[in-house]
């Protein structure tokens, strides 16, 4: 179940650095909740197509330095690259605690510190 999981994390990965929002989001439930801490909480799927279109000016560059898989628990480490509405590329080092439930991803507990 593990690395099913993971692999699930990385072909939603790939949708998402392919620019296929719809593709990562059918790796989500309805419901999914994602908690940015110390920012905000998105609740359902719309609300993360609402994020994702605001945010996701351009598709994410992901570096994933770790996988680490526990239950229905995989926590991914690395690096993200966002372009900004001005064009500007902003570098973060991130840490997802993601939960998944019957094959999907269920929820998502983002660690997340500006690099730059």
């Amino acid at each position: 179940m593990v690395e099913n999981n993971k692999e699930i994390l990385r072909k939603a990965n790939e949708a998402v650095t392919s620019g296929d929002n719809e593709g990562f989001l059918a790796f989500c439930t309805d419901d999914t909740v994602w908690t940015f801490v110390g920012e905000q909480t998105l609740t359902g799927k719309e609300a993360v197509r609402q994020y994702m279109l605001k945010e996701y000016i351009e598709p994410p560059k992901f570096k994933v330095d770790h996988l680490i898989g526990d239950g229905d628990f995989v926590s991914a480490v690395g690096e993200i690259s966002l372009k900004d509405k001005n064009g500007k590329t902003a570098h973060y080092s991130y840490c997802d605690v993601w939960k998944f439930r019957d094959g999907k991803m269920a929820g998502l507990k983002a660690f997340v510190i500006k690099a730059d």
